[in-house]
Order: C-alpha cells, then sequence, then structure tokens
C-alpha cells in the first residue's frame, strides 16, 4: 500500500478541457505547475492562475511533483500516462483511458507495479445525480435492472480527431457498467458519418448483459438541441436522470407498475417522485476524489481497471460498426477451472474448481476446496469461504459473504449484501429421501438484499427471506420473514426488529449506530422512514 502523501499536481494540457483540470486544482489547492504543448496556451493558464509552465521533462524529474492530470488529447494520453507512472507520478487521465486495450493493459500494469494511482476522468460517476441514482438502484428500490438507455445529444462541438463514439459515449458507458455491475457479453453498434466520410457523427450502440439487462446508447452531435438522458427501467420501478434538469428535478422515481389482469399486462402508471440531490459540480468533486485517493492511498471510483473495462467497449462498438456484425465480449478458450483464475479482478484460490459456463464479478475471492457449478451466477466483490458449493444455476448478489461449509443449491438466489455464517444449511425439497428421485420437486428460496444468516441455521425451501432480516444462530426458517425481522428458536419465531445497520432496535424504533429511524406498518411490518439527525437539522 503506497504512503500517505499530500498531492502536488502538475496539469498537462490547457486546452478545451484541461483549462477546467486547471481552474479546479487551483480553487482545491493542490496546483503547482502546467504543461501544454501550445505554449500560449500553457502562459495563458499560468499567468491567470500566478503558477509556473514547466517543460514535460522538468515535470516527470521533479520530485515536488507527486501527480499529474492530464487533459491532452486522446491519442496522446498512453504516451503521456506510460511516462509518468514510469516517473513514479500519480496520474489522472481524462476519458478514454488510452486507444487500444493492450495500452490500457500496460498502464493497468504500471500503475500496480509502481503502487501508484491511476484514475480515469469519467465525470458522471462523480455527479451527485448519478451518485443518488446508483443508490437507488443499490437499495434494490428499482427491483432487477431490465433495461437501460442513455441519450448524450447536442450541435457540435464536432472534432475529427475522434467520432463521436469515443468523443460522447464513455460517459454513458462507464455509468451503465456502475449501475448494472457487469460487463455486457454482446456489443453491436451502428453509425452514420455525414460531415466527413470517416468520422462518425451519429452511432447508436447496444450491450446486451449475462444477467438479462440490456442497455443502448444513443450519441450525436447532429442533433437540434441538447439532451442527456439516462433511463433506469427496473421490474419494480423505472428513474430518470435529466442532466437538462434543475437540480431539484435531475433524478425522478417513476413507480410505474405492469399488473396482470386476466392473463393481459396493463400499465398501471404512477406520479413521477423528485428525489432531492444536494447540489455541486462534479469536476470539484471528481478532482477531490483523486486527491483523497493518492493521499490515502485509495483505490479510485473509476480507477485503471474501470477504464479498461469502458474501453473494452468502446472498442467493441468500434469493431462493430466497422464489421457489420455483433461482437461477443465473453470468456474465450477451453472451459476449464484454470481459465476462470484468469478472469480480471477476480481471486480464486489454486484449490477451488470452477465449472464452465459460470460468471464471477471483479472483486470477487474464492477461497480453499471451494467448487462453483455450471450456470451460476457470483456477482462483484464476494467472498466465498472454504468448502462452499455454489449451484448448479444459482444466483448471488454484489457484495455477499459465504462463510465456510455452505452449500447453495438449484433454486437459491442471494440479493445483493446477504451474509451466510459457518455452516447454514439452505433445503431445496421438503421430503428428500435418498432411494427417489425429486428433482422436478426443487422450491426457491429468495433471500432478500442485506439479510444476515447466522451460523448453523436451517432455511427450509420455498421461503421468501426479507430484506435486511437477522436469522439468529441455529434458527430453523420454516416460514416466510418479513424485513428487518429478528429470527430465533426452532421453528423459528420474530422475537424483535433489526435495523439495516445490524443493531437490534429498542421500543423508539431508532436504530443506536446510524440514527436511522423505523416505524411499524402492520403486526409484522417495519420500513425505514428516515434519520435521526434529519430533525435536528430541520
Amino acid at each position: 500500500m503506497q504512503a500517505k502523501t499530500e498531492p502536488h499536481v502538475a496539469v498537462i494540457g490547457c486546452g478545451h478541457w484541461g483549462k477546467n483540470l486547471v481552474r479546479n486544482f487551483h480553487d482545491i489547492g493542490a496546483l503547482v505547475a502546467v504543461h501544454d504543448s501550445n505554449e500560449s496556451a500553457a502562459r495563458s493558464m499560468a499567468e491567470r492562475y500566478g503558477i509556473p509552465v514547466r517543460t514535460l521533462s522538468e515535470l516527470l524529474t521533479d520530485d515536488a511533483v507527486t501527480a499529474v492530470a492530464i487533459g491532452a488529447p486522446a491519442e496522446t494520453h498512453f504516451r503521456l500516462a506510460g511516462e509518468a507512472l514510469a516517473a513514479a507520478k500519480h496520474v489522472f487521465v481524462e476519458k478514454p483511458l488510452a486507444l487500444e486495450v493492450s495500452e490500457a493493459e500496460e498502464l493497468c500494469r504500471l500503475a500496480e507495479t509502481g503502487d501508484r494511482t491511476l484514475m480515469v476522468g469519467h465525470l458522471l460517476q462523480y455527479h451527485p445525480a448519478f451518485l443518488k441514482l446508483k443508490d437507488i438502484v443499490r437499495q434494490g428500490k428499482l427491483g432487477r435492472l431490465q433495461y437501460i438507455y442513455s441519450n448524450r445529444l447536442n450541435l457540435g462541438k464536432v472534432r475529427r480527431e475522434e467520432n463521436i463514439l469515443w468523443s460522447f459515449a464513455p460517459h454513458d458507458i462507464s455509468m451503465i457498467l456502475s449501475l448494472v455491475g457487469d460487463e455486457p457479453e454482446q456489443v453491436s453498434a451502428v453509425g452514420a458519418a455525414y460531415l466527413h466520410k470517416t468520422v462518425a457523427d451519429v452511432t447508436t450502440t447496444h450491450l446486451t448483459f449475462p444477467g438479462g439487462a440490456q442497455a443502448h446508447i444513443y450519441v450525436s452531435w447532429l442533433h437540434p438541441f441538447k439532451e442527456q438522458k439516462l433511463v433506469v427501467v427496473g421490474d419494480r420501478a423505472m428513474a430518470v436522470f435529466d442532466d437538462g434538469q434543475p437540480w431539484s428535478a435531475k433524478v425522478q422515481l417513476f413507480p410505474h407498475k405492469i399488473e396482470w389482469i386476466d392473463g393481459h399486462p396493463q400499465a398501471a402508471k404512477a406520479e413521477p417522485v423528485p428525489v432531492p440531490v444536494e447540489e455541486a459540480e462534479p469536476l470539484e468533486l471528481e478532482c477531490r476524489h483523486f486527491l483523497e485517493c493518492v493521499a490515502n492511498g485509495q483505490r479510485p471510483r473509476t480507477d485503471g481497471a474501470e477504464g479498461l473495462r469502458v474501453l473494452r467497449v468502446l472498442q467493441a462498438a468500434q469493431h462493430s460498426m466497422d464489421e457489420g456484425r455483433s461482437i461477443s465480449l465473453g470468456a474465450t478458450g477451453p472451459a476449464v477451472a484454470g481459465a476462470a483464475r484468469r478472469r480480471e479482478g477476480v481471486m480464486i484460490h489454486e484449490s477451488a474448481y470452477i465449472d464452465e459456463p459460470v460468471e464471477i464479478g471483479a472483486g470477487t475471492r474464492i477461497w480453499h476446496f471451494s467448487h462453483v457449478l455450471a450456470h451460476s451466477r457470483i456477482g462483484r466483490n464476494c467472498v466465498i469461504g472454504q468448502n462452499v458449493m455454489i449451484g448448479p444455476d444459482v444466483v448471488v448478489g454484489d457484495r455477499c459473504k459465504l462463510q465456510n461449509n455452505v452449500s447453495l443449491y438449484p433454486g437459491v438466489t442471494l440479493e445483493d449484501g446477504v451474509f451466510c455464517g459457518p455452516s447454514c444449511v439452505f433445503t431445496n425439497v421438503n421430503t428428500p429421501r435418498a432411494e427417489i428421485e425429486r428433482k422436478d420437486e426443487f422450491r426457491p428460496t429468495l433471500v432478500k438484499r442485506g439479510a444476515t444468516i447466522g451460523a448453523n441455521a436451517t432455511i427450509v425451501c420455498g421461503h421468501t427471506l426479507g430484506e435486511y432480516c437477522f436469522i439468529a444462530a441455529g434458527a430453523l426458517v420454516t416460514k416466510d420473514v418479513p424485513a428487518h425481522a429478528l429470527m430465533a428458536g426452532a421453528p423459528a419465531r420474530r422475537t424483535g426488529w433489526m435495523s439495516r445497520d445490524g443493531e437490534k432496535l429498542g421500543p423508539d424504533l431508532v436504530c443506536p449506530r446510524s440514527g436511522r429511524r423505523y416505524r411499524k406498518t402492520g403486526p409484522d411490518q417495519l420500513e425505514e422512514i428516515g434519520d435521526d439527525r434529519d430533525r435536528t437539522q430541520n
């Protein structure tokens, strides 16, 4: 882990966007120098902000310059970032990270080898409205994601060094990958060039994800008006991030539903609900995040690996346009455990066995003697302990923790953030016999977001465990469990309520850890209504 350091930043590139980096790093108090191949542009920034113009060589050899922010043209990103990392500088580089996947991989390698921060300027990942939208998705308010589409449209600024796909779409790809929490398996794109025969002015890109979600991205600089809109459709509700709206309406939740009446789907529309968003400049937040990561040794939200994932999709979309066909981003090579171990960002112990095909999200760790069976899906940043069996056809959400000796059989689904204690048991049929085949009697079990299951607890199949419920060690669950319920005993009965933060609630139903407040809405129903801190501020 890199040592803590106070960042002193030099901005390389003082043009159309680089001047905004100069302004923000100066206002934050971290800017020490600027550089641009256009000396007049560099002098203009230096005079405005009272800092020196330095040559590239001077910046890279000066130990007082600990970090560089690169706002130069995209075709220079690989060279400039590579030279800076080789000179032991922390690097912020505007999108795209590079123009070739192999170049991006090399930059990531240099950053890891040198223990340097590498961050990519995917600005909208720092927009307060997008962060609010992402939190809505993370909390499960939209349900399972089904479809996402984004429009990034304007009249100009027309470029010649890159087409509209590479100029506009990286932001949308970055947001969509972040919301879905996975990489697409298929990418298809079409484009048209009207102003220059080899530079696309309009493109539409379609992404298909392994879990069934789909997305499309429409970008153009030949559009009669400006539009920057992201629409997210889930199976429970829908949400829109419209950056063209005032802050009070940038994010809106649409609790529309599809109701089935006499076997026919009918839309049940609801009024949009504005979601409060705290106003702040995204670029300032992005710059501060970079400085914090450099100072504290944190991994940036949009690190080199994230930039590499976006670049893979960009490159696949470009190939799709060039070749007139859909491009697969699925795993290649033989279906063996070794192939799974080479998955980017996934740690799999050499004693574990991974059948194919399976999906494993980046950041997940799978420990000794565990076995993941075919057609199972494990999300991002999970921890799978020793001697765990998953599958076949099991779904594990993001950020789940499965401790030693847990088995998840067909029909079990864990949503995000579920904790399974050591040796807890999931059944899949109600009356098993060794001599009688009952695979057609498997009953599904759904464990909803944030639930905790204690050591040696047994979950009888065919039931749903509500969000943030807490199953005590050794409990026997034989019926559906309400959200936030504390269950203990055999058979398990509700003995209290638990907060989202894992604290037992007292009579006032206020979480002692976070101050979140709850209220009963029925004999066995509890809902979160806010934060005690809200009342002290009103």
